[in-house]
């Protein structure tokens, strides 16, 4: 079950006190003070922030009505299968800080092998995408109504290396890492439920090399989600780890001798 707006409050308020400032004064680790300082702290308003939030300003006044197909854990504010594209943008998108974070992340590492599961409405895969216009950004969707209105969106903006695959991701993602040998980077924004989101994470292990990181979004969206982030960080292959609440950035470095974990205010 999706944890309630109360238990919610209370899971961010102790993450809160014990998260380490985002300045990075006392963090040991070299990755995460740069990631902090060169990644988080980078300031600078990029250009292409403004082309995307423009184009979400504009999906927020969309009334237009999709038929959604979901495989997942469904919406946390609705039972329809029925959504506007404005509800959508609301409710589904990231939101801008956390986009604008995963770009910074493409741009300063410059990753080129992208997989993204789970478009929405193609905000955050827009983000990936203009980070890195040299990158590969392959998107999955599962929905076909939701899938064809990101594409009109990489439209809108110009986007030439987005690859945008439909369907259900226990059988697409297979096809996909079948095709890409190495991943630079992946974020798992789709299904929202423990099993599926270990498995993704199985799945990609593969095709991670020493610079990967995998992003999973929602790891405090329920006691499930918790359940997969503990387990994810607890495995081998991963040797540091930062939780910014909404996010969880994992890393695979194999120069780290003892597995480094963060919390970070975000």
């Amino acid at each position: 079950m999706v944890y309630s707006p109360l238990q919610a409050a209370a899971k961010y308020f102790k993450y809160y006190i014990h998260a380490a400032n985002s300045k990075g004064h006392g963090t040991h680790s070299p990755f995460v003070f740069e990631f902090i300082t060169r990644v988080i702290n980078d300031f600078t308003k990029y250009e292409d922030y403004e082309k995307i939030e423009t184009l979400r300003k504009q999906l927020l006044q969309d009334k237009t009505e999709l038929t959604v197909e979901d495989f997942g854990a469904g919406s946390a504010k609705t039972a329809s299968n029925i959504r506007s594209i404005a509800s959508i943008a609301k409710n589904a998108a990231k939101p801008k800080k956390f986009g604008q974070l995963m770009y910074r992340m493409v741009k300063y590492y410059g990753f080129e092998r992208i997989v993204e599961l789970g478009s929405s409405l193609g905000i955050t895969t827009s983000y990936l995408a203009l980070a890195n216009p040299s990158a590969k950004v392959i998107t999955m969707e599962g929905s076909g109504s939701i899938a064809d209105e990101a594409a009109k969106n990489f439209r809108k903006l110009d986007i030439k290396n987005i690859d945008i695959v439909r369907g259900n991701f226990d059988e697409t993602l297979p096809l996909v890492l079948e095709n890409n040998a190495t991943i630079d980077f992946a974020f798992v924004d789709g299904n929202h439920r423990q099993d599926p989101t270990e498995r993704y994470f199985q799945q990609l292990l593969p095709h991670i090399h020493n610079e990967s990181i995998i992003v999973f979004d929602d790891i405090h969206w329920s006691e499930g989600m918790e359940q997969a982030w503990k387990n994810i960080v607890a495995h081998d292959a991963v040797t540091a780890y930062i939780d910014l609440f909404y996010i969880g950035i994992v890393s695979f470095r194999k120069e780290f001798r003892e597995k480094q974990e963060f919390a970070v205010r975000f």
